[in-house]
């Protein structure tokens, strides 16, 4: 699976949710190296990104649905 979005046009969208889904649980995201810290740590971090992100999108798009 890419990393690259779907549409390219939605990159800083989907970063700006990640970021705001990251401070919603209390994770801040920087660009420092994290080659000293334990795969489960950067997992459980990720997991929880990933999880609030993909509720939010769900959300969103079950929202459009309705607005139809």
């Amino acid at each position: 699976m890419s990393k690259r979005p779907l549409v390219p046009e939605a990159q800083s969208a989907l970063d700006k949710l990640k970021i705001e889904s990251a401070n919603e649980l209390g994770i801040e995201l920087n660009n420092k190296y994290k080659g000293n810290s334990s795969a489960k740590a950067n997992a459980g971090a990720g997991g929880a990104i990933g999880g609030s992100l993909t509720k939010k999108m769900v959300e969103a798009f079950e929202k459009k649905l309705v607005d139809k």
